[in-house]
């Protein structure tokens, strides 16, 4: 992905997300990337990265609804040799590969209760558990979400979970 560290914007809301990344992206907080599909999410989470102190590090972005439910946590977390069939050797899971880096995790609200907690044990404890293992590794990374949904009308329907905590940026365009 090109170095977004200048963006143009438009309108007035996507100018104060902007505003709003360039006074996260040296902070150390996770950041959730509110805003409709095809708005400017990834570029904003982009942006983050390139403005702040892991710059120089791997930005790792996934579509979590791009990757089949049964096999998003491998994909996240990695896993043991013979944890599942066709588990052949030891595989690192994003988490690791983002490492002093960014991983930014697009369409979030798409998750399932089970990877949400397991998410949230990772944000908050920042240790990784592979699965088909018993050691929890250390993780050193920032994670940057983002979605369209209506986070609140997921949490009433019961979709999300509530327990989640970051920093909001509203990457809409419409004034």
């Amino acid at each position: 992905m090109l170095n977004h560290t200048e963006v143009i914007a438009v309108s007035n809301a996507f100018k104060e997300a902007v505003d709003l990344a360039r006074r996260v992206a040296d902070s150390c907080a996770n950041v959730l990337i509110l805003g409709e599909s095809g708005t400017g999410k990834e570029v904003i989470a982009q942006m983050i990265h390139n403005l702040s102190k892991r710059r120089g590090h791997a930005f790792v972005p996934l579509n979590c609804s791009a990757i089949p439910e049964n096999l998003l946590e491998s994909e996240l977390f990695g896993y043991a040799k013979g944890a599942f069939t066709g588990a052949n050797a030891n595989k690192a899971g994003l988490f690791e590969e983002a490492e002093s880096g960014t991983l930014f995790l697009d369409e979030i609200g798409d998750l399932d209760f089970g990877i949400q907690a397991k998410l949230l044990r990772v944000i908050q404890e920042r240790k990784i558990k592979r699965v088909g293992e018993n050691i929890y590794r250390p993780v050193n990374i920032r994670i940057i979400c983002a979605t369209h949904q209506n986070l609140q009308t997921a949490i009433q329907q019961k979709t999300f979970r509530e327990d989640r905590k970051s920093t909001r940026l509203n990457s809409s365009h419409t004034d």
